[in-house]
């Protein structure tokens, strides 16, 4: 009878309390499910700060981790128990998680961070069926989503910005959610008063020698010796290595997607790949010269650039330097055939 009204009460709390006891972060956007989990994080430290946080992958739970973890210690410490792609556990171990969550031990956050769909569904069901907070991290692949995410980071620091502005930043940024959280947070650090279409451009399309966006662009096109340039300028400006391979990725995948869609209305394509109008209609000019053998080979040198951007190698320039000139000769490669 007492457990039936904790999980009634759970059900009715659930979702305003990031120390209930078993959250379950739903969805496949990485960004929104980092922060489900920081927020259960913070939280818990800020009602205890020696709160222990554990981060477990699939294979580091084994039958027999949880009930170890979750066991009372002699000093009754707060913990934070995290489980990652929570729908790939195995059988016996989603037993386990199943029998935990029909009694949750107390001081104890369980959260489960899982990809949604059919894969690992009754773990799903389970948390659900126990009145666990639920907090929703679905993909955003419509050019409308990401027009909304961009509006609620606005409201999140308590600044205004007008529709026209929140448009221009999808426009300029593209899909990337970090990257447009990273660029609400710049404005919002930098401008006073409400951050217009005039303001964004200035940041993200009027400095467009300085835009990781332009290095890509002038790569794909095949143009090497001006892809280098924008380069080095956006580097010497301080942008972020890792925004430029994000750019240089989007760029080669935007040309990959176009080539292998059926012909159609931009606006149709525009739809079907999760990209505006007007950027259709630019990748398709960007796209003459370029063989699906070129874009193979375009990705290739993103993933190293990638890496050694990201600590892979010892000098992150040279990587950049590498991957710019290998994508500019892929675009040409059909002229060359």
């Amino acid at each position: 009878m007492a457990h039936a009204i904790l999980v009634a009460m759970a059900k009715k709390s659930a979702n305003d309390d990031p120390l209930a006891p078993v959250t379950l972060a739903v969805g496949q956007e990485e960004l929104l499910l980092d922060r489900a989990v920081r927020e259960v994080v913070v939280a818990a430290r800020a009602a205890d700060a020696d709160t222990d946080v554990r981060e477990l992958m699939p294979e580091q739970l084994q039958p027999g981790t949880l009930a170890e973890l979750t066991s009372p210690s002699l000093f009754a410490e707060r913990k934070v128990v995290v489980v990652r792609n929570a729908q790939d556990l195995s059988a016996d171990t989603v037993k386990d998680v199943t029998a935990y969550l029909a009694s949750p031990a107390e001081e104890i956050t369980l959260v489960l961070v899982h990809a949604g769909g059919v894969k690992g569904k009754k773990l799903l069901d389970a948390a659900r069926k126990v009145g666990a907070r639920e907090v929703a991290c679905p993909k955003m692949t419509k050019p409308a989503d990401r027009l909304a995410f961009v509006r609620s980071e606005f409201r999140a620091t308590g600044r205004s910005a007008t529709p026209e502005a929140c448009q221009a930043l999808v426009d300029a940024i593209g899909s990337d959610l970090r990257e447009l959280a990273s660029a609400v947070s710049q404005l919002v650090a930098d401008v006073e008063g409400t951050i217009d279409e005039a303001v964004v451009g200035r940041y993200y399309t009027g400095r467009a020698e300085a835009s990781s966006f332009t290095v890509a662009d002038r790569a794909v096109e095949g143009r090497a010796a001006e892809a280098l340039e924008a380069l080095r300028w956006s580097l010497a400006t301080g942008v972020a290595p890792v925004l430029i391979t994000s750019a240089l990725a989007q760029g080669v995948r935007a040309i990959g997607k176009l080539s292998s869609a059926r012909g159609g209305r931009p606006a149709d394509l525009a739809r079907e790949l999760g990209m505006p109008p007007w950027k259709i209609d630019r990748v398709r000019q960007q796209m003459r010269g370029w063989t699906p053998d070129g874009v193979a080979i375009a990705l290739r040198a993103v993933a190293e650039a990638d890496a050694g951007v990201k600590g892979g190698g010892d000098d992150p320039e040279y990587a950049l330097e590498k991957a710019v000139v290998t994508i500019a000769r892929a675009a040409r490669s059909r002229g060359r055939g």
